[in-house]
């Protein structure tokens, strides 16, 4: 018989595991969805692999279900502000994109944020239940370094952050 975790036990160790930041996006019907999301992970070279994990509840998690294809913009750590803003629950998605420079990836139609580090475009391979979220793993279609210079955005104890030299 296991012991119950306490959630913010967990947490707060979690939190412990510095990550990268990224906001993934989809197109359905004509209409952008996104959402900020730090569990992202390169998973195979051969083939070319990725995983993101999306929460159930989250109206994004149906949107790239349906359609199968989407887009991952890897930020920089002058980025936080696009970060907050996708992550921020409620907002309206008719207008989620106003004022938000991107691009439409040629391979997948989703958004990729201008002034990222990286981006790629995926299509959806397999999906796993992973409590309450589902593991999306996806296929790497398409590859972009909009800015390969740049600083990432890291997030650590609930906190963004980045590299110091």
């Amino acid at each position: 018989m296991t012991t119950a975790l306490d959630p913010l036990d967990y947490r707060r160790v979690v939190g412990r595991f510095a990550t990268g930041v990224t906001v993934v996006s989809t197109t359905l019907g004509g209409e952008h969805h996104a959402m900020t999301c730090s569990s992202f992970a390169s998973v195979s070279l051969d083939p070319v692999l990725v995983l993101f994990c999306a929460e159930k509840v989250a109206r994004f998690h149906d949107s790239v279900l349906a359609t199968g294809t989407w887009g991952v913009s890897v930020l920089a750590v002058e980025q936080a502000v696009l970060s907050e803003h996708f992550a921020h629950r409620g907002r309206d998605l008719g207008r989620q994109f106003d004022g938000v420079q991107y691009v439409v990836g040629e391979h997948t139609g989703a958004a990729l944020l201008h002034g990222s580090l990286a981006t790629l475009e995926c299509r959806t391979v397999s999906t796993t239940d992973g409590g309450d979220h589902t593991v999306v793993l996806g296929e790497v279609l398409g590859l972009g370094l909009p800015d390969p210079h740049g600083r990432p955005l890291l997030f650590f104890e609930g906190r963004y952050g980045t590299f110091s030299d």
